[in-house]
Formats: C-alpha cells, sequence, structure tokens
C-alpha cells in the first residue's frame, strides 16, 4: 500500500529516515519542519515525489497551511507520521524554566493534536475516506529517565491521543497506532551512547541501533490493509537498559 504521507520533523533523524523510506516504498511524501534547508535536502535525496513545507507545528496556522498545501499538490493525505519533538535540559524539576516546560508541551503534545486534528479532518471528508495516523511515543510513553518530566509527560499523553484517535476514527475508515522508539542513533541517540543519566545516578553508556530499523517499522505500519492496525510497537536496541529499568 501507498499513497500522500506527510512526516513531521521531517529534516533530519527518524523524521528524515522515515521519508526517505516511506519514498522508496512508493509514498509521495510531504516533509514538515522548521528548517527549509534541511527539508530541501529531504526531498532531494527521495526516490519518488517529495514537497518541503516549513512548519512551526505548535502553531494552528501552520498546521493548517501544511495541509492545504498538501491538499493542493496531492489531493488527498493518506498517511500522517506525528513525529515533530522536542525534549527540555535534565535538571530537578524545581530548577526547570517554566516557558522550558512551556515549550515542550507545544511542540510535543499540542503540535501532534494540531496535525492529527488536521490530518483527521481531511480522512473523514476526502473521497474515498480513510487513512492511518501514526504517532511517535518513545519509549518514555512507558518509562522515564531521571530529569525527563515536561518530555515524559508528553509522551504518555501521546498514548492517550493514540488510543482516542483510533477510537474516534473507527467510523470513518481511520485507523491510528504508536511506535515507541529507543536509543535509535538520531542526535538524541548519540547523546544517549556517549553517556546518560541512569535511575541509580550513575552515568553509563548506552547501546543504540539504526533509524533505519525505526523507518521499516513505520513503513510496515503504513502499509497495512485498511482492516489491520498496530496499536502499539516498540522498536529499541536490543541490549539497551529498558526493560528492567530502574
Amino acid at each position: 500500500m501507498s499513497g500522500i504521507a506527510v512526516v513531521t520533523g521531517g529534516g533530519s533523524g527518524i523524521g528524515r529516515a522515515t521519508a526517505l523510506a516511506l519514498s522508496e516504498h512508493g509514498w509521495s511524501v510531504v516533509v514538515a519542519g522548521r528548517t527549509q534547508a534541511s527539508l530541501d535536502d529531504t526531498v532531494a535525496d527521495m526516490a519518488g515525489d517529495g514537497l518541503a513545507v516549513t512548519t512551526d507545528v505548535s502553531s494552528p496556522d501552520e498546521v493548517e497551511r501544511l495541509f492545504a498545501e498538501t491538499l493542493e499538490r496531492f489531493g488527498r493525505v493518506d498517511l500522517l507520521f506525528n513525529n515533530a519533538g522536542i525534549g527540555a535540559p535534565a535538571v530537578p524539576v524545581d530548577e526547570l524554566a517554566i516557558d522550558a516546560w512551556n515549550e515542550v508541551i507545544a511542540v510535543n503534545l499540542t503540535g501532534s493534536f494540531l496535525c492529527a486534528r488536521q490530518a483527521f479532518h481531511h480522512m473523514r471528508h476526502q473521497a474515498p475516506t480513510g487513512g492511518r495516523i501514526i504517532n511517535n511515543g518513545s519509549i518514555s510513553a512507558t518509562t522515564p529517565r531521571p530529569f525527563s518530566a515536561p518530555y515524559t509527560a508528553t509522551k504518555h499523553a501521546i498514548t492517550g491521543l493514540t488510543k482516542s484517535l483510533a477510537l474516534d476514527g473507527r467510523a470513518f475508515g481511520i485507523s491510528c497506532g504508536q511506535i515507541d522508539i529507543g536509543n535509535a542513533n538520531s542526535a538524541m541517540g548519540d547523546r544517549i551512547a556517549q553517556g546518560v543519566v541512569q535511575a541509580n545516578g550513575a552515568i553509563m553508556e548506552e547501546p543504540t541501533m539504526e533509524m533505519r530499523n525505526v523507518a521499516e517499522g513505520v513503513v510496515y505500519m503504513a502499509g497495512l490493509p485498511a482492516g489491520a492496525n498496530v496499536l502499539s510497537m516498540t522498536v529499541m536496541a536490543t541490549n539497551m537498559p529498558f526493560v528492567g529499568r530502574g
């Protein structure tokens, strides 16, 4: 199965890897992000048709424009990979700036909602109806790292958003699933490989995996027939300290 996909955070890391993998499998891909040059680089490396749209996912107007340009170019939207996200400084919660909290909530949670809202609307009203939304949950959707309250809170909330969209989309042929990622060698994964605080306060280097593994997971979820859905998938470095963490 293929069609028209929108990938947020598509200029680098997991978003870029996934956009390229979808393109290799016949999808036309719209990549969204804050930096036009990196988005253009992603489109230039695609195997098929692509479009770059500079977007701040925390802005309702910019998200609306993203989907308007997608519809203008391709006529419909079949897949949203809600991938854009940021973290906050790893400090004790009482030392965290309120602005840092608000920024993480705005991008990771409100941004995912705004993109899902637009995708849902178009999937509901296009002909034929239907589509698929895949949210990047992270393993922090179930298990936090030390000093990660803003990021972890948003990722726990993404699980609730995923389940609500999966339920509300049934009547319209819209499915929703979540991919929880552990230690992919993106910019965040590279920092983890160099050493990260553990629950006992120790600093430990952690194994990572290739981003391609994540991208192939998204491609699998995206390619399922309309009657099947992966509600939750975890893709992680085999030897990372996640099972048994703490």
